[in-house]
């Protein structure tokens, strides 16, 4: 039958039309990346079942990035969580040429979700100050989100919110390359390593975000199906690639060594088995008092005997 995507979710939403808007190639394209985003989830999810629960945070994250790219890449190739928007830029060029474009605003919620947890996994790997990580992760939610808006902007005050973005993106990138970097190698050689190779490589792919955006969203000047294979591939390489590459580089790293002190019961942590022995013992203590008061005869009498003797 192929791929009826298009045929059963057409190019109208709300009574609006999109003359500029992907064919089947764009959708075909990304149900592939929703496939390769769900199979990457599936491993990561596996992996962190050899794990002990208290050393599985880093599989959790990472397993959630791309679980939630799945669902957007799934809502995109079946044509849906999108608007259509008038472009500030009309073409000549047939594959964009029009007066609305279709911009996927599911996109952004995608981003605004999994980017921060893109992020907490290298502030947790260079054991940044929880502080910087959540001003971090702020900026990020900046960048994101005046993405959005300057996508959904018809006029030229669309560059304005760029802007705001990109300066955001900056601020990101210089903190990964330095601040974050610098600190990472202060823990351990594992760490600055394992920071070295995921933060170089998510510093580099986000810095092509914003050229991908210029030439979709922003300027009209690519298809939207070559903007699926531009963003797709972005999106593969920062999600799935750098999961598997983050959590390589941590195979011969504990959480403890960042810093997390994560407790689980049944562990080795003192005061998790006490408060967990405590717990049981009171129970078990009371109960067994309970029916020995009510039981044991002797108990019962002796208690009587001292209450006359006290008489």
């Amino acid at each position: 039958m192929g791929n009826q995507a298009l045929q059963i979710n057409n190019d109208q939403v709300n009574g609006a039309h999109a003359d500029i808007a992907i064919t089947t190639h764009g959708s075909d394209f990304y149900w592939a990346v929703c496939a390769v985003m769900t199979v990457a989830t599936a491993v990561f999810i596996g992996l962190a079942g050899t794990k002990k629960r208290s050393d599985r945070i880093f599989h959790y994250i990472t397993s959630g990035v791309t679980m939630v790219a799945a669902i957007a890449y799934f809502s995109m190739a079946s044509n849906l969580g999108w608007t259509s928007i008038d472009v500030e830029f009309i073409r000549s060029d047939p594959v964009v040429s029009g007066l609305d474009r279709e911009i996927f605003y599911v996109r952004y919620i995608d981003w605004f979700i999994t980017t921060p947890l893109l992020l907490l996994d290298l502030m947790l790997t260079a054991a940044m100050p929880w502080p910087t990580t959540l001003w971090i992760i702020l900026i990020d939610w900046v960048m994101v989100i005046t993405g959005l808006v300057g996508a959904l902007v018809s006029s030229s005050y669309k560059w304005g919110y760029f802007t705001f973005g990109c300066v955001a993106l900056f601020w990101i990138v210089y903190v990964l390359v330095w601040e974050a970097r610098i600190h990472a190698n202060g823990i351990s050689t594992d760490a600055g390593r394992a920071f070295l190779f995921c933060g170089s490589l998510t510093a580099f792919l986000w810095i092509l975000y914003p050229i991908a955006w210029g030439l979709c969203e922003g300027g009209n000047v690519i298809a939207p199906d070559s903007e699926a294979v531009f963003y797709g591939i972005l999106d593969m390489l920062a999600k799935p690639g750098f999961g598997a590459l983050l959590l390589w580089g941590h195979r011969n790293i504990s959480p403890a060594q960042l810093g997390l002190a994560i407790k689980d019961y049944g562990s080795d942590d003192h005061v998790v088995n006490e408060k967990h022995t405590n717990g049981h013992s009171t129970g078990i203590a009371n109960g067994s008092n309970g029916v020995t008061n009510g039981t044991n005869g002797t108990t019962a009498t002796n208690g009587h005997t001292t209450a006359e003797q006290a008489v």
